[in-house]
This record gives structure tokens, C-alpha cells and sequence, in this order.
């Protein structure tokens, strides 16, 4: 127990707390408690894992798979047809490109469907082509599986560059309805089918000289401890005991169960001398606690713990990373978690206590410590209480000193599909006294769905909090209702199959001229504000009036988000963002379904979670602190900086990865911070390329920066020094005038070639479409294209971002509960010198739901037209193209100091 009680400073007037408690209802307070002196081993970061969370190469973007720190993803099989993206092969060099370190592939996702083989399991019909997975229905004396097997390795061996990085999975679920479900089956079929199948894979590795391949199993739908013990007993006596021991652990009881299953496992293995296995539970969780910080940590924590890695369970699509990302390449606020749990990679886990422990949805937590960097980290969640007491212990005082400084971070639900900013921070401490080591922190609790970073470093002396602009939210439940009704939504409603809602509310039967829901909110000053709705729309685009004191109505356009069935239909929330001026003061904003009190907007049968007010007047300045920036290499964080919460001392040898958040593409001035001892420079990546640097002539605090195209969601911005650099922080701010640097072109504009069309949506459709028209047909062969011609703006050769507004709802074939989806390929062309970008582009949920996605070129000439289309299937429809060059101006180095 922390000796002293320290309260809470509370920074702005965030509306993001729980309201004081009632006279009626007693304030509620959950304690953590996380003893830093109690170290429980190497950081792993397993619990990042994904299942089929990557699509097809860009889908999703390199920032989000790195900024997420997945290492570990299960995907399709070489030649798979059980999903039509995904394939192991097409995705293995984004995910290994930083963080990735084991691949694994379901093997059996090779059959179209679910369960395999109509679940039942093959016989020897078919003779396979090894070279191509394809088949003739004719018997040649071999199990067809095992066919299936060795091509699918094969394809592993000769076709991957990181073939030793990958796991394969003979067997998916067996015992749940996947050919060996019944137990005597199971015994007299299973066991020598994976001694068969291990058998395989071992080989076609030996034959091209690769050594022992890593493998998988059994791959239990769940936890049997009989069916367990009589693999491993046959394993054993045929030496086929895989790397990695996997089954799944999905439901709302696993959250209390799933420590006894990895006891139980443990002791399975020790009873028979078996060397421990690492183990990936290659599927966890449900629809409930996919995007959702609270949820998530709950499992990151149980699996941590272990030392395990993990997968979240794929229950939608691909390419999202299991409903952890928003739009092309935005975050959700689980994403945010993702995030966070990587930035504790090379550090040391500590023990931690929960108030409960192996009960579902409590106050969990993982706490961390780098003595090296002297940084101290909590991230917790799931607590319903009205505020969380963190009781923190072991802070000795040779790392940290006799005083601290805290910031506590929160990442509130935003939905599926709903963008989240950067994490603000709710709760700054400065120069607090540490007593014995200990220090007591109350942070107030927004709800049990958000998560929180704790951040705790050596006090700095007079260094103000982290600058960030003034931000308010409301619940939608919470405002003024008319003409609609309040819904709860039970974290546990539908066993779990639903999407959350933040509080466990909102507002439906929006679906009248009289539904509104009125807003009564203070703003601190004249300025422009960005008003977010999180809410869904389920599967075509809406829209809503957004009325001012009554007056000045202004149109918020909604896309659409997925409405497969009743478990994602009016759940699946995304947001809907649009940017008003106010005057200081106090004003009722009002979203209605009707703008005229008689017609009702498009598609307006909305439903309405939170809303969000954020003043955006001077560009929305996000400083990325130091303390929170993800060091690689020989980076690390040093306190001898005066003026700043620790920096980051990097230098040839060493990385600076900032994950910065734009609500809009465009110009954003992104400032770096930094002191020198001597003579240095720094340079500047954005995306994967180097877009600035700048030099500094002398020892002293400098600032460098660059006027930069940054894209919607989230951007990766590495920063390097080669003389060596202590950087403070990173700032990135809104310069919306610099937008007239790039060109927008729409798309019905440009020369249609071979059978491009231009189509039309009309308002009533609800659409997005920039003036109601778009260009489609284009790809399915290289005929089918739009050229853009060359114009003031983007005449000069260099770097530049093509921002295409696009529609992409194809499906291909059928499964029993996940939409088909196609990432559409989209190629750009540069007249006279061939293919300069191409990427992909994901599901948009309705033909007539355009969303963003940026491609990076590099333009060689000063007139060669801009052409887009594609080469094999057909490529998206587009609104319109925003050609930007990727900096403006030139880097500015400025001595502060």
C-alpha cells in the first residue's frame, strides 16, 4: 500500500469522466496494485497476434501493422481458397518488415469451405498438381490430404524468403466438427494422420536443405485435457511433438478459465518429461472485445502473464486486424491498446494484482519497468468502478530518484470503424514524492470498455504537461433525446456475439423528421471545432443535420459500415466527422435526422453512440512526448535534458518511431525537437520515406521542421541521427492553407480508356460521391484505364502522395459467418516511364461508400500523365484523386535554445 495518497490532477475540461456520483449512489473505487520491484520475466508481446488480421500487401497499410507490433498472424495457406485474401505468401514482407516474427498458416484453408470438406474427411478422389495446388477428381493411391500438405509446403520452401518463420498448422479445430470430432475417431484417425502429416512437412523441408520446420497442434477449437494428454502420449512415442502447442480459447468464461487450461497443459507436459512447449492460442475472444481497449487488455494480460503468444479470433473479414483498425489506415481505440503493449517491448514484466482474478470483465492489468530508460508502465482496464486507485510499489529510488512524474492516458471506445485520436492525457502528476518506494495515483474511470497508459519517469524539474488542445465528449444516451430511444447493450447480450457501445448505451430508432438529440456544450473560445459522431450505419451511406443554436444547419455525411447480420447490423460503429465555427460561450448543438423538421436525410436511421467536440482552430498541435515514443536499436531515454520529460537519445545506431494521427489528409507541420552537445543532424521518414532533415550547427535545443502531406489514420514518422541527437518531442499540426499545394482531380475529369465508365449516385441515395458522380470499370486488364494529365501543381519530378477516393464492396464466394471481402488492386502508371505505385484497396461495405487510401510515387518526368487501372482482376471505383507532393517547401532548423 502506497505510504502517501496523491489526487489526481485532471488536465482540461475533457468531458471523458464519469459524472460524480449521485446522493443515491455511492462512489465506486477499483484498486490496482503493481509491484515494479517484482520482475516476472522478459516482456513478450505475443498477445498482438492476429488471425487473418492481414488481407492482401497494404491492406492493411505498413503504419498500422507496424504502429500495432504484430509479431505473430495466422494466415491462408499457398494456394488456399477458404477467404480470398490473405495468403501467407502475398503478406509475409510488410509483416516481417519490422516486428513480425512467426507466420503461420492453416493448411487447411486450402478447401473453399467451413467446415472443411463439408467436414468430413477426405479420401483419396483427387491426384494434385504439386505445382499449383490445382487437382483432377481421379484416385492415385495417396491420402488427398497429404497432397494438399506437401504442396502447400512446397510452396512455403521454394517461393518464401523467411521460410524458417513460419509454423505451419496441419490441423484447424479438429475436434470442432473438422473431420475428428467424435473422440474414438479422433484416437483411431487424428494420431496417425499428424504423425502422417508432420512426417510431410519435415520432409519437403529436409529435401531443400532447410532443416527442421516449426509446426503446430493440435489446434483444439478448446481446451481438452483428455484428448491433450493422448496427443501428447503419441506424439511423444513417434516423434512428432510440435514446436508450438495451440488451441483456442473464445468464449466470456475463457477470461476466468483460461490460467487452469495452461496449468493443466504445463503439468501434461511435466508428467511426461516433455521440454516445454511455446504455445500460441492461435484464436481468442469475441465480437464483444474486438476494438474495444477495456476488453482487450483483459486478455493481453492473462496471456503475458504466461508468456504465451496469441491470436485475436477473425470474425468478420480480413485485413483489419479482427475489427482493430478503422478505414483504410485509421485507428480505432483497440488499436491504441495494440500499440501500447508493443511500446513495453525490452522491458520487464512486474507482478501485478487485479481485485479479481480469473473472473470475465474486472480491472486487469500489465505492468513493466526498463531500468535502463528509467520508465515505469501500467496499461489496465475493465473496471466499472467510478475510479481506479493504482497502487504502485518498488519504485526504487536509484532508478527514479525521491520524486516522479506520472501521465495516465486514455483510450475511450470509438467504435469499429470509428477513428481514434491520440490518447490525451486525463491525469498529470509532476514532482510527486515517492515514499518507500511507493506512490498511490486515482485516475477517474470513463467506463470499463476504455483503456489507460501509465506512464511513470524521473521528475524533470519545471516542465509543464503535455500540451494538447481543449476536447469534450457526451455520451448520445446522455444528451437531450427526442423522436428516438435509448437501447442498452449488455456487454454479455447474445453471448457475447455484438459489438460494444460506450457506457453500454445508445440512441436508436432515429427514423423520424422529429429525432434529434440535443447537445448543450461550453466551448472556451471563438474558433473552429471538429464534431465527431461515432455511431452506425448499417450498410450504405447516411446522413444528418447538424444544426447550431437552431439555425445554420450543416450536413453530416455518414459512410457505411457492415451490416452482415444482427450481430453487426446497427452495431458495427464507425464515425462521421465535420468541422463548424463557434463563438465562446455556451451553444446547443442538435443532430436531427431531418434538416426542414418534415423530410428525413438519407439513410438518417442511424444510431448514435458518443459525440466528440475538439477545438481544431489552430491546427490541432498533437505533441508526442519522449516518454512515449518507440526507440529501436541503441535509442534510449535519457533525464540530463532540461525543459523536457526525458528524451530520447539517439544516434547511427539507434531509431525514433512516432505513430502520429491525421483526422484529414493534407499539409501538417511536423516539428522535431531536440539537443545537441555538438555539431548533428537529424533526418526525417515519413511512410517509409526520407521526406526531410536538417542540421544543427552547434550544441544547443533546436527545432527542425517540415511542412508534410500527411494521410487519413494513422502515420508512421521515423526519425534518425547520425552525429547523434537527445530528442524531446514530436509535434505534428494541421496547416489546412497548404492544402492549395496539392491538386484535386475528379475522377469523371480524366480520360476514360477502353471501358472506363462514369457513373452517377443521386442524393437520395445518401452517397459520399464528390458531385455525384465516379468512375468505375477500370482494371480487369490493362485497357481499362484513367488518365490524369499532367498540371500547375504537380509539373516538377519527385515525391508525391496520390490520395484516391474509392468504392470497393466485391465479395467473392460464400463462407458461413465471414463476408467475403476483396481487397481491389489499384496501379499507377507514370506516361513514358512505366509502373511508379500501386496498392491495394479494401472493402468499403457499399458500392456508394467512398473512404480514402493514399499511394506513395515517385514521379520521374515533368509531363508524363498519371494513369490508374489494373493489370489482372478489376481495380476500385473512384470519386476523385488528390495529387500532393510529399513535403512543401524546405525544412526549417531553428536554434531555441
Amino acid at each position: 500500500m502506497a505510504a502517501s495518497a496523491i489526487g489526481a490532477v485532471v488536465l482540461g475540461t475533457l468531458a471523458t469522466f464519469v459524472p460524480a456520483a449521485t446522493p443515491a449512489t455511492a462512489a465506486t473505487t477499483d484498486t490496482l496494485s503493481v509491484d515494479f520491484a517484482a520482475t516476472t520475466g522478459d516482456f513478450r508481446g505475443g498477445a498482438s497476434g492476429t488471425l487473418y488480421g492481414l488481407g492482401d500487401d497494404g491492406a492493411p497499410t505498413q503504419a498500422l501493422i507496424n504502429g500495432a507490433h504484430v509479431t505473430n498472424t495466422s494466415q491462408k495457406a499457398p494456394f488456399g481458397t477458404q477467404h480470398p485474401s490473405g495468403d501467407a505468401l502475398k503478406v509475409e514482407k510488410g509483416f516481417f518488415a519490422k516486428n513480425g516474427t512467426q507466420l503461420d498458416i492453416y493448411i487447411q484453408d486450402y478447401y473453399p469451405d467451413w467446415a472443411y470438406n463439408g467436414g468430413k474427411r477426405p479420401g483419396d478422389d483427387r491426384t494434385y498438381n504439386q505445382a499449383d495446388g490445382t487437382y483432377t477428381n481421379q484416385s492415385n493411391g495417396i491420402w488427398d490430404y497429404l497432397e494438399v500438405v506437401e504442396f502447400v509446403t512446397e510452396a512455403v520452401a521454394t517461393k518464401s524468403a523467411h521460410p524458417k518463420d513460419y509454423v505451419f498448422i496441419p490441423f484447424n479445430e479438429p475436434d470442432g466438427g473438422n473431420w475428428y470430432a467424435d473422440n474414438t475417431f479422433f484416437a483411431q484417425q487424428f494420431l496417425p494422420d499428424w504423425k502422417a502429416a508432420v512426417e510431410k512437412i519435415r520432409a519437403v523441408y529436409a529435401r531443400h536443405g532447410l532443416g527442421d520446420p516449426v509446426i503446430g497442434g493440435p489446434g483444439d477449437a478448446s481446451w481438452h485435457a483428455d484428448r491433450t494428454a493422448t496427443w501428447l502420449d503419441y506424439a511423444k512415442q513417434t516423434n512428432t511433438l510440435p514446436q508450438f502447442m495451440i488451441w483456442h480459447e473464445l468464449g466470456i468464461d475463457n477470461l476466468a478459465t483460461y490460467r487452469s487450461h495452461y496449468a493443466e497443459y504445463r503439468k501434461l507436459e511435466a508428467d511426461r518429461g516433455i521440454s516445454p512447449r511455446q504455445i500460441n492460442i492461435t484464436e481468442y475472444g469475441l465480437l464483444r472485445d474486438m476494438g474495444v481497449p477495456g476488453q482487450l487488455i483483459q486478455w493481453f494480460s492473462m496471456f503475458e502473464d504466461t508468456k504465451v503468444d496469441a491470436q485475436t479470433a477473425y470474425w468478420n473479414y480480413a485485413g483489419n486486424f479482427s475489427d482493430n483498425s478503422a478505414r483504410p489506415n485509421g485507428a480505432n481505440a483497440g488499436w491504441w491498446m495494440f500499440k501500447w503493449y508493443g511500446d513495453l517491448a525490452g522491458s520487464q514484466t512486474v507482478k501485478v494484482t487485479p481485485p479479481k482474478l480469473n473472473v470475465a470483465d474486472t480491472l486487469q492489468g500489465i505492468g513493466s519497468i526498463d531500468t535502463a530508460d528509467k520508465k515505469a508502465t501500467v496499461l489496465y482496464g475493465g473496471s466499472g468502478a467510478d475510479t481506479v486507485s493504482l497502487a504502485l510499489t518498488g519504485l526504487s529510488s536509484s532508478v527514479f530518484g525521491s520524486r516522479v512524474d506520472v501521465e495516465v492516458r486514455e483510450a475511450p471506445l470509438s467504435g469499429a470503424e470509428g477513428l481514434a485520436a491520440t490518447p490525451r492525457v486525463v491525469t498529470s502528476l509532476s514532482g510527486v514524492a515517492v515514499t518507500n518506494g511507493a506512490l498511490q495515483v486515482n485516475v477517474p474511470n470513463y467506463d470499463r470498455y476504455a483503456g489507460y497508459q501509465v506512464v511513470v519517469t524521473p521528475q524533470r524539474d519545471a516542465v509543464p504537461s503535455t500540451a494538447q488542445v481543449w476536447s469534450t465528449s457526451v455520451e448520445a444516451e446522455d444528451t437531450t433525446i427526442t423522436g428516438a430511444r435509448v437501447y442498452d447493450q449488455s456487454p454479455t447480450g447474445n453471448g457475447g456475439w455484438m459489438f460494444l457501445a460506450s457506457h453500454g448505451r445508445d440512441v436508436g430508432s432515429f427514423n423520424n423528421a422529429s429525432a434529434k438529440a440535443d447537445w448543450s456544450v461550453t466551448v472556451p473560445r471563438d474558433g473552429t471545432y471538429r464534431f465527431q459522431v461515432i455511431g452506425a450505419t448499417p450498410g450504405t451511406p447516411g446522413r444528418h443535420a447538424l444544426f447550431v443554436d437552431n439555425a445554420n444547419p450543416t450536413t453530416v455525411q455518414y459512410t457505411a459500415d457492415l451490416a452482415l447480420n444482427d450481430n453487426s447490423k446497427w452495431k458495427y460503429r464507425g464515425s462521421a466527422e465535420v468541422q463548424i465555427a463557434l463563438k465562446k460561450g455556451t451553444h446547443t448543438l442538435s443532430l436531427r435526422a431531418s434538416a426542414d423538421g418534415s423530410t428525413v436525410l438519407p439513410n438518417a436511421d442511424i444510431t448514435l453512440d458518443k459525440f466528440v467536440l475538439t477545438d481544431v482552430t489552430d491546427g490541432e498541435a498533437t505533441v508526442y512526448p519522449a516518454s512515449t515514443i518507440r526507440l529501436a536499436g541503441a535509442a534510449a531515454l535519457t533525464y540530463d535534458v532540461s525543459g523536457s520529460r526525458g528524451a530520447a537519445k539517439i544516434g547511427a545506431d539507434g531509431r525514433a518511431d512516432v505513430y502520429a494521427t491525421a483526422f484529414q489528409s493534407g499539409y501538417y507541420d511536423v516539428k522535431v525537437d531536440y539537443r545537441t552537445t555538438g555539431a548533428s543532424d537529424v533526418a526525417v521518414d515519413l511512410n517509409g520515406r526520407r521526406v526531410a532533415s536538417g542540421t544543427a550547427n552547434g550544441a544547443g535545443t533546436w527545432s527542425t521542421t517540415a511542412r508534410l502531406h500527411l494521410s487519413e489514420g494513422i502515420n508512421e514518422i521515423e526519425v534518425r541521427s547520425q552525429a547523434g541527437v537527445a530528442l524531446t518531442a514530436v509535434t505534428t499540426t494541421r496547416v489546412a492553407s497548404a492544402d492549395s499545394a496539392a491538386i484535386k482531380v475528379e475522377a469523371e475529369s480524366g480520360t476514360r480508356n477502353g471501358g472506363a465508365r462514369v457513373g452517377t449516385y443521386d442524393a437520395a441515395s445518401g452517397s459520399n460521391v464528390s458531385g455525384g458522380k465516379f468512375v468505375g470499370n477500370l482494371g480487369n486488364g490493362t485497357g481499362n484505364t484513367l488518365t490524369i494529365p499532367r498540371a500547375v501543381g504537380f509539373t516538377t519530378a519527385g515525391d508525391y502522395d496520390i490520395v484516391v477516393k474509392y468504392a470497393n464492396a466485391e465479395v467473392s464466394g460464400r463462407h458461413d459467418y465471414n463476408p467475403q471481402v476483396v481487397d481491389r488492386r489499384l496501379q499507377v502508371t507514370e506516361a513514358g516511364v512505366g509502373r511508379v505505385g500501386e496498392g491495394y484497396f479494401r472493402y468499403t461495405y457499399a458500392w456508394n461508400s467512398f473512404w480514402e487510401r493514399t499511394i506513395p510515387v515517385t514521379l520521374s518526368t515533368t509531363n508524363g500523365a498519371i494513369v490508374l487501372g489494373n493489370d489482372g482482376p478489376w481495380a476500385p471505383d473512384v470519386d476523385y484523386v488528390v495529387v500532393a507532393p510529399v513535403r512543401v517547401g524546405q525544412p526549417s532548423t531553428v536554434k531555441i535554445g
